[in-house]
């Protein structure tokens, strides 16, 4: 055998375990980190002061339906068997009955979950679509009115409250100009006529060519989107300032320039290109943040997704719904960043190097 094939032969082994390691490691902090949410929720469960067998039976209950029902829930075990127990029903998706619907709480989330997906991937595109070119606009022209003028904006959106926004938006948009239409996804009359396929009622209005539903339901979601896209956007917009700040004191943007490139196309074709790498991350994780946050415009707008259901479970102390939406949350936030990590190692090959 020769040295050539012997070296082949050992760097192709040495990629095999490189690869290996590195899925090892992955699976390993997925692992370790959906655990740790699950431990988190199951400790605040058994902290907050609700006995959740009084809230499925009522306060008069007979004492010993409540011990019976207490052992066929599993709540007479040790902690940490109820801990194992939580696990395995919560990997098979099983997060209990709801007290407030007396329906599986599973079957609740898949029916409120796309309203929320909905309403945040809009916001989202708002936030992307405007923070991005505001952000390149302002590190371009560093220290002017416009520079100071978008980091305001951004200020703005960092420090108003979204629930008073909220509702100062719809008091002037809906209540007193009618430009849009008012809290909830769709108007009353279309309840019987519009069918929902997907859950997500653009697609759906879309699909089955309704395009009067299609206008009543955009003009439902335009404006909690756009106040969700708002706050996006002052986050989006900020860090992207901040990355192309950081690209454009680089010495291939000097070298572009003595080229004789026009600043267009050093800009917008090499640094927002190198600065478009991080922004993935800071764009899925605002979208992560849309899909956790949004329970007060959700409540504001009486929106019927998600944060709404975690909102009115809380008040009617339906801790298994609230747990469950919870972890449900909680996975799409660790499934986007791990998504967003690995996105940023495709797109940037110093980080495959490594």
């Amino acid at each position: 055998m020769s040295v050539t094939t012997v070296t082949t032969s050992g760097r192709k082994n040495a990629r095999i375990s490189k690869w290996a390691l590195g899925i090892g490691s992955f699976l390993l902090v997925v692992i370790t980190t959906y655990l740790g949410l699950l431990a988190v929720t199951f400790f605040i469960g058994r902290v907050i002061p609700v006995d959740p067998v009084l809230a499925i039976l009522g306060d008069r209950a007979p004492a010993h339906v409540i011990e019976r029902t207490r052992e066929e829930l599993g709540f007479n075990l040790p902690v940490w068997q109820q801990f194992i127990i939580y696990v395995q029903k919560a990997l098979s998706g099983d997060f209990g009955m709801s007290v407030l619907t007396s329906n599986p709480v599973m079957t609740d989330i898949k029916r409120v979950f796309p309203a929320t997906m909905e309403l945040a991937t809009i916001g989202t595109l708002i936030g992307a679509v405007i923070g991005i070119p505001l952000g390149v606009l302002a590190a371009v022209k560093r220290g002017s009115f416009i520079d100071q003028l978008v980091r305001v904006v951004g200020l703005f959106g960092y420090s108003v409250p979204i629930f008073w926004l909220g509702m100062i938006c719809l008091l002037i948009f809906y209540a007193k100009l009618g430009w849009v239409a008012g809290p909830g996804r769709i108007d009353v009359a279309y309840e019987y006529t519009f069918t929902s396929i997907t859950g997500l009622y653009i697609l759906d209005a879309i699909i089955q060519r309704q395009w009067d539903a299609l206008g009543n339901i955009l003009s439902h979601i335009i404006l909690p989107a756009s106040l969700l896209g708002y706050f996006s956007m002052a986050y989006i917009s900020r860090m992207t300032r901040s990355f192309m700040l950081n690209e454009l004191d680089q010495e291939y943007i000097v070298a572009a320039r003595a080229k004789g490139l026009s600043e267009t196309k050093i800009i917008w074709g090499h640094a927002l290109r190198n600065a478009a790498v991080p922004l993935v991350t800071v764009i899925a994780l605002s979208y992560a943040g849309m899909l956790e946050g949004s329970v007060l415009t959700e409540t504001v707008f009486s929106w019927p997704g998600l944060g709404l259901y975690i909102t009115n479970s809380l008040q009617s102390a339906d801790m298994n719904a609230v747990l469950g939406g919870t972890i449900v949350i909680g996975s799409v936030f660790i499934a986007l960043n791990l998504l967003s990590d690995l996105l940023y190692r495709t797109l940037d090959p110093r980080t495959r190097a490594r």
